[in-house]
């Protein structure tokens, strides 16, 4: 059975070229010109991916992300943005998106973001829970994780992170000292088969994961910056 791509797009035009090329890839389609019927058509539908545009008529890209995630709702949301500023990417991301892809993309680029989401979560595991909580790995001297829940410990305390920020972590802390370019990061975190496009993916994910992980985001200890090298955990 072949997977399943929702288009939320206002333009018919890009809809049209995204919806062809998708077919052309193998992926089924299901498309919305609004907000409202893209809300309904991810939560009524069960798609495998959500390609979704920030400038919708009806209601924004940005409440259509919240609802599906406030609905449970865990598929793999990539934002379609002409914007450029980074607020803009940091909300979405915050709210719930996978990804964001900015326009004008280029064909390969966004196939390369539609099929690493997709494969992202078919690769998860699906492992039942115990009765008892399972003894928390460390990660550092004040991070621990429970991997069977997929959660992150602070000092104790749990961490409301995005799947994205937990892979992030888990990749960079059990690497410690290590340091990862943005490009490596996106092909081992983001499971892109070699880096294509737009690698500030990964420094609004990165600034997020600060804001809820570090004692003082603008002095991190844990996810530390080697200027013009990349990142790595430094507890």
């Amino acid at each position: 059975m072949g997977k399943t791509v929702l288009i939320v797009e206002d333009e018919q035009s890009i809809v049209d070229i995204l919806s062809f090329n998708l077919t052309r890839e193998g992926y089924d389609t299901l498309e919305a010109l609004d907000g409202p019927t893209g809300l309904q058509l991810a939560l009524e539908q069960n798609p495998d991916l959500v390609l979704l545009d920030l400038m919708l008529p009806g209601m924004s890209g940005f409440d259509v992300c919240e609802q599906i995630r406030a609905a449970g709702s865990s598929v793999p949301i990539v934002m379609l943005t002409a914007r450029e500023e980074e607020d803009d990417k940091v909300l979405g991301l915050e709210l719930g998106a996978d990804d964001y892809i900015t326009k004008p993309f280029k064909n390969r680029e966004l196939m390369a973001r539609v099929k690493a989401n997709i494969r992202r979560v078919a690769m998860a595991p699906t492992v039942p829970l115990p009765a008892e909580r399972p003894a928390e790995v460390p990660l550092g001297r004040r991070v621990r994780v429970d991997e069977e829940r997929a959660t992150i410990f602070k000092d104790g305390v749990p961490l409301e992170l995005t799947q994205r920020e937990y892979d992030l972590i888990r990749f960079l802390a059990a690497r410690p000292g290590k340091i990862f370019s943005r490009e490596a990061l996106m092909e081992h975190v983001w499971n892109y088969e070699g880096y294509v496009g737009d690698v500030r993916a990964v420094d609004v994910a990165v600034r997020r994961l600060r804001e809820k992980l570090e004692d003082d985001p603008a002095s991190p200890v844990f996810i530390k910056t080697k200027r013009g090298m990349g990142y790595y955990f430094g507890e």
